[in-house]
């Protein structure tokens, strides 16, 4: 049987006309244009985005630290450059202002502690440009003094700060005022430090695990991949580095307190004789004394000594009479030379007898400061903190660009692109025209294929799909 061949011929309507060009053509016009206008959308979102993030902006901050012994008030200033915060914790960028006692003094008469904060936030305010008020942080952080005290003491005393921090008028929340773990305490000191050795972002591997001797508690912090308590382990990133941390608190070890403790434990024992005799038979005093972090620079010892070096230095001033020592260091408060003897030996029982680090360890070093650098936890803080709000500010840069400012160019932009949308769609509707008629002669030649099929059982399709 011979194969049927069913061919198609378009109609003359299908014939491509001069309208039909026209229309391709308007449909690349409008093509390149709109490459054009989105073009120049990306040039100005760079352009946004670099101003944001390549400007220089002088900016503010302020940490109270509620301690245990005094308050004081940190007040920083510092530059944002290419989106990176850049610190000057010497006398430029860093003023600092102490007044005693400590905030947990206030217990019986928690609304006192208004007078001691009111003086340290006006000094804040008198370090800051007034047109920086408004956006300038300001946080309080009580420590291990506060800690010592019911909870409910502690939030009487917390409120009566709040009150004064929020009449400032600087910028400031409720929950910027609060009473911090051990364990953040440590970790802020952790943090300050590691960053004045320069080794905070950077391999976690290499950076210095510190021993804090506070006034009330002891903190022991340092980078560690072995499984912690929860309640000891902490998480930061910095940069482009994670550092998992394992930060404990040793409430009343603080070296402050310790010394407290020496002298009741003395008097319990009957070794402090009657008030008016003045006399104390102290092991940890010098001899013929009437009756904070240590500094081993007072003994004359390097920033690095074994803790055998320490030691002998120690029995050497502790061996000293009380009235020679005065003529040898006349600048220093009595209480504080006092307390020498007795940091000395503390230090070696908690650092030797109780963590076991030995007497000829060569890794342990000794500061209170780096360079210009204060070692104090509340700068710590502030490095995290201010890191955190910048690293949020940034992460909104996109809905920053679309705000007021930009507005009126970017309504434009939308009404360009809904008009060159219209008139394309316009174009192509004169041009579906055609297409459809000849859609409808395919249309028709199909139910013809089938009868042809039927009727001498094969066909040639072929002339359809041309």
């Amino acid at each position: 049987m011979e194969s049927a061949k069913l061919q198609y011929r378009p109609s003359r309507s299908s014939h491509r006309s001069p309208n039909r060009n026209s229309s391709k053509s308007k449909s690349r016009i409008f093509c390149y244009t709109s490459i054009v206008f989105v073009i120049a959308f990306l040039c100005y979102v760079f352009v946004f985005s670099s101003h944001v993030r390549f400007s220089v902006k002088r900016k503010y901050g302020i940490v109270i630290d509620g301690g245990s012994t005094g308050t004081r008030i940190h007040v920083f200033e510092y530059e944002v450059r290419n989106g990176v915060p850049v610190y000057d914790f010497g006398d430029q960028g860093l003023v600092s202002m102490r007044v005693n006692p400590g905030l947990s003094a206030y217990a019986e008469e928690p609304e006192m502690a208004s007078e001691s904060v009111g003086k340290l936030v006006e000094f804040g305010k008198q370090n800051v440009p007034q047109e920086y008020w408004s956006s300038t942080e300001i946080r309080l952080m009580a420590t291990a003094g506060m800690r010592l005290l019911d909870s409910g003491v502690q939030e009487k005393i917390l409120e009566v700060c709040r009150g004064v921090l929020r009449d400032s008028g600087l910028k400031f929340t409720d929950d910027w005022a609060s009473v911090i773990s051990g364990s953040d305490e440590g970790l802020y000191a952790w943090v300050i430090a590691n960053y004045a050795l320069g080794t905070l972002g950077s391999d976690p591997l290499q950076t210095t695990g510190i021993i804090e001797l506070g006034g009330a508690s002891a903190q022991v912090t340092f980078v560690s991949n072995e499984p912690m308590p929860p309640e000891y382990s902490r998480t930061i990133k910095f940069r482009n580095f994670t550092y998992r941390i394992y930060s404990h608190s040793l409430l009343q070890f603080g070296q402050n307190v310790a010394f407290d403790l020496l002298l009741e434990s003395l008097v319990a024992r009957g070794h402090h004789q009657a008030p008016e005799s003045v006399k104390l038979m102290d092991p940890c005093s010098p001899r013929g004394y009437p009756h904070n972090l240590i500094k081993t620079k007072f003994f004359g010892l390097p920033p690095k000594a074994f803790l055998s070096d320490l030691m002998a230095a120690g029995k050497s001033f502790c061996e000293e009479d009380w009235s020679s020592l005065k003529s040898k260091y006349p600048s220093l408060q009595e209480e504080d030379l006092h307390r020498y003897c007795f940091s000395s030996a503390y230090i070696l029982a908690l650092l030797h007898d109780s963590l076991g680090i030995a007497l000829d360890d060569d890794r342990i070093g000794y500061a209170n400061q780096v360079e210009n650098i204060p070692l104090d936890w509340a700068l710590g803080a502030f490095i995290l903190q201010s890191t955190a709000e910048l690293d949020k500010e940034h992460s909104g840069w996109f809905a920053n660009m679309f705000s007021e400012d930009s507005l009126i160019l970017l309504l434009f932009f939308a009404f360009f692109i809904l008009v060159m949308f219209t008139a394309w769609r316009k174009d192509q509707s004169g041009s579906s025209t055609t297409s459809s008629k000849n859609l409808c002669t395919l249309c028709c030649l199909v139910p013809r294929a089938k009868d042809a099929i039927l009727r001498r059982g094969q066909i040639n399709l072929m002339g359809l799909l041309k």
